[in-house]
């Protein structure tokens, strides 16, 4: 139960993170008009990212799971930032 709870607090925030920057950047329009909105919706994914780690039978398969989405996130984040597919202006 302790790796569960454990999982959930160390890579729920991340992986809420990830999941919000992909549908910032890769939602059409201005990046002014809806970063707002997504980033208001950052507290009620954290909480679903971090109760995902009690639908695993176990903590092993739970820190797998999630840190294999988290992996998956920011590596897509990253992917897109270096070949160029998205533009982050100020």
């Amino acid at each position: 139960m302790w790796a569960r709870w454990l999982a959930a607090i160390v890579l729920g925030l991340p992986l809420a993170v990830g999941v919000v920057g992909l549908c910032v950047l890769l939602w059409p329009g201005a990046l002014q008009v809806h970063t707002l909105p997504w980033l208001l919706l950052m507290f009620p994914l954290w909480i679903g990212a971090m109760s995902l780690a009690f639908v695993f039978r176990s903590g092993a398969r739970a820190w797998l799971w999630l840190g294999a989405a988290t992996l998956a996130c920011h590596g897509l984040l990253y992917a897109l930032k270096a070949a160029g597919l998205v533009q982050v202006t100020a």
